[in-house]
């Protein structure tokens, strides 16, 4: 029994020494108080071992002060553990150094034992014939049994205490420690007043420091995490479905109770209803995540569906949940912000941008036949919201867009792709050009109060090329407009390849302008004007352009090219230089001389006009008189009264204001009774124009007059014979200028030109 005991005793020792370490080494705040215990506990018991294996009275007396003064250790590191196992704080820090003054002198008086004999001493006796060591106990004993007792019964009440005032879930991590604290004390107070030789409640003390290892270190309280989880699954807006390791459904919170439609406490309903709402995958092992509709239209609802697996720490499969979350309202406010975000707020379909997206999309997929781009453009939409208002220009483009929806197979892609232009792109056989054309010369649009006829013309490119940017092909769609933008009976054409050429060769010529001027490429031309004598008194400047590679290059191939895009403004920059260099070096020779310039409409947009051109005679010191203004009525078509100001500036500086091409639009008379002109350039393809010749000779011949009597000279261009010019003379005009004369020539040939006159 000695042995067994014996052996009990120290693996108790070595399981305390080995929790002492793991408590130490944790990272829980309680693991030091923990660790202490666990050491102080290996003193008693190591004295314990002691006392019980010896056979001589030394032996067992220092078993017994290792016992002793171990207790005080145990006791006041179990107060310490208490305090901190139940979160409370010592009432006062001069209590705490109370108690360990009365422990320190309570260890004082035993370790003094031998020499004051006070505590204890020992003696013999015979068990089954064995020699034991009793304790023979004095006052000094007494004080120790007081003082631990009192430790001990304070430690009693705290977590009597704590488990009173602690919610049952929670009672379980106190009340197992009170138990065990409870039934070690009883047995150690058993073998205080019992004859007893081996000390056996040190087992329960033992067991009692390994039950404070566990509970505080490692111990879930499980029912407290079960209650939490349910209460926590049931609380979730989302349907929880828990199932056992074989598949089995063991408990679903109260929004799977009313998605499914069960019973409370049904369960296998709930399973069975889940799974035929949304089919799901029978095989336990397997985890998902999916979205599942359920319903149509507006009474569909949307819901998210997961799968997860519990497994223990082996990797086995030990339960598993469903969770269902309806998702219905984020993902219409989803649908709602994707539709507006890609579709037109006024025509429901598809903007400009998501148009060009789905194009693409569509184009790289493998397809057999070609696709076509279509450029619709509602001709002059502006008149409309002019004449009928606003709201029905809106109610115009929604119509135009149901147009478009009825029109279009279910294969096309369309939207809108500016304020009243839309782009459709479908498979070439599925456009039939005759039947749209048709349908386009019937379209009304009318509304209770106005029913108007609405023209649209569409271009049409054949995608041929699938890689460019869809922004170029309907780039390329709109260049076939031009070819019908003044016409009313033709609603449809086509981009073919030598409008591909045009542009491509618009490109080419733009690219190269700036090193063409720099390179001295463009060069002015001069064409005479003449008196009445047919004696040259100046030249109108007319840009030419001697390419390098591409030859000598009409201005029909490029000034219209440069109207366009703006890049006019730089020719007609260069040729006034060229003008004003001309007529500063003829100062000297022909001082008598001018020569016209042209302004092009868009020179206004760029630049200030008047400052230019007054700066650069200054520059060159050369008389305003000598450089006179070209403009076209076009040029008055926009900003009048601010373009008025300009010429009004330009002549009071002393130049001479021209109006060019008179006769070729349709608002020159009502432009010459306000513009500030000087000469009126008569346009003589007004003659050719007109069947009835004796009608425009009078038209002709009352300009002239008409001039006239407004102090306004007249110039006739594009004189091309001698009965043209002699019947010129005689309507009156002043001025002359056509290949009758000359046409235009070079610096160098125009200056001999001039010497034939000269001689003469």
């Amino acid at each position: 029994m000695r042995t067994r005991f014996a052996f009990i005793f120290l693996m108790l020792a070595i399981a305390c020494g080995a929790g002492a370490f793991l408590a130490f080494r944790s990272r829980k705040s309680i693991g030091r108080s923990v660790g202490f215990l666990l050491v102080s506990l290996i003193f008693p018991i190591i004295g314990n071992m002691i006392i019980t294996i010896a056979t001589e009275q030394n032996l067992a007396e220092l078993g017994c002060y290792i016992y002793y003064v171990g207790m005080d250790f145990v006791m006041f590191a179990v107060l310490e553990f208490t305090f901190a196992y139940c979160r409370i704080q010592w009432p006062s820090q001069k209590l705490r150094k109370a108690v360990i003054a009365v422990l320190l002198i309570d260890i004082l008086q035993i370790v003094l034992n031998p020499i004051l004999g006070l505590t204890f001493h020992t003696e013999q006796i015979l068990v089954d014939g064995l020699p034991y060591f009793r304790l023979v106990p004095h006052i000094g004993q007494t004080f120790h049994r007081i003082v631990d007792y009192g430790i001990y019964a304070a430690v009693v009440l705290i977590f009597l205490n704590k488990l009173i005032h602690t919610p049952r879930i929670y009672s379980e991590r106190y009340s197992v420690i009170l138990a065990a604290m409870i039934f070690t004390g009883i047995a150690e107070t058993f073998f205080v007043f019992s004859t007893t030789p081996i000390d056996q409640s040190m087992i329960g003390f033992g067991i009692f420091g390994l039950l404070v290892f566990y509970f505080s270190l490692y111990y879930r309280p499980l029912r407290l995490l079960d209650q939490m989880l349910a209460g926590i699954a049931s609380e979730l807006p989302e349907a929880m479905f828990f199932f056992d390791a074989v598949g089995r459904c063991i408990w679903v919170n109260r929004p799977a109770l009313l998605l499914t439609g069960a019973e409370e406490e049904n369960f296998e309903k709930a399973e069975i209803r889940l799974k035929e709402m949304f089919g799901l995958d029978p095989d336990p092992e397997k985890e998902w995540k999916e979205r599942r509709e359920l319903g149509t239209g507006e009474n569909t609802r949307y819901y998210v569906l997961e799968k997860r697996n519990l497994r223990d720490d082996n990797g086995v499969r030990t339960a598993a949940f469903v969770s269902v979350r309806d998702n219905t309202e984020d993902e219409k406010r989803l649908l709602r912000e994707t539709y507006a975000a890609s579709h037109d707020i006024l025509t429901g379909i598809y903007t400009r941008e998501y148009l060009y997206r789905m194009i693409r999309e569509k184009l790289n997929e493998p397809h057999d036949q070609p696709y076509l781009a279509i450029y619709a453009d509602v001709k002059d939409f502006k008149i409309i919201n002019d004449i009928f208002g606003r709201e029905f220009g809106d109610y115009a483009l929604k119509h135009i867009a149901d147009w478009i929806r009825a029109n279009v197979t279910g294969h096309a892609i369309y939207g809108r792709l500016s304020g009243d232009t839309f782009g459709i792109c479908l498979p070439k056989d599925e456009f039939h050009p005759i039947q749209m054309q048709q349908r386009l010369s019937a379209l009304r649009i009318s509304d209770d109060k106005v029913s108007h006829h609405v023209q649209i013309h569409l271009g049409v490119y054949e995608i041929s090329e699938p890689e460019l940017e869809v922004s170029v092909m309907f780039d390329r769609a709109h260049l076939a407009l031009l070819t019908i933008k003044n016409e009313y009976q033709r609603h449809i054409a086509w981009y073919d390849n030598a409008m591909r050429d045009r542009v491509l060769w618009n490109q080419h010529i733009s690219n190269q302008l700036p090193d063409a001027i720099k390179n001295g490429e463009i060069v002015p031309y001069l064409q005479p004007i003449v008196d009445r004598s047919g004696i040259p008194v100046g030249a109108e400047v007319l840009v030419r352009w001697n390419h390098p590679t591409d030859g000598f290059l009409s201005p029909a191939s490029f000034i219209p090219v440069f109207e366009d895009n703006g890049m006019i403004a730089l020719v007609d920059r260069y040729m006034w230089r060229c003008a004003c260099r001309i007529l500063a070096k003829w100062k000297k020779t022909n001082p008598d001389l001018f020569l016209s310039v042209n302004i092009s409409p868009k020179d206004f947009y760029f630049m200030d006009v008047a400052e230019e051109i007054i700066v650069l005679c200054r520059e060159f010191q050369i008389s305003p008189r000598s450089l006179r203004i070209e403009i076209t009525e076009t040029v008055m078509m926009s900003e009048m009264t601010k373009r008025m100001e300009i010429l009004r500036r330009l002549r009071n500086e002393g130049f001479i204001v021209e109006i060019d091409d008179f006769g070729s639009g349709y608002s020159s008379l009502n432009m010459l009774k306000d513009m500030p002109a000087d000469v009126l350039k008569i346009d003589m393809f007004f003659l050719s124009r007109t069947r009835n010749s004796e009608k425009a000779e009078l038209i002709l011949s009352n300009v002239m007059h008409m001039s006239k009597d407004l102090g306004i000279a007249t110039l006739s261009e594009g004189v091309e014979t001698k009965e043209q010019y002699v019947r010129l003379k005689e309507m009156g005009c002043q001025l002359f200028q056509g290949y009758y004369f000359s046409r235009p020539i070079p610096q160098a040939d125009f200056e001999l030109y001039l010497k034939r006159f000269r001689k003469a």
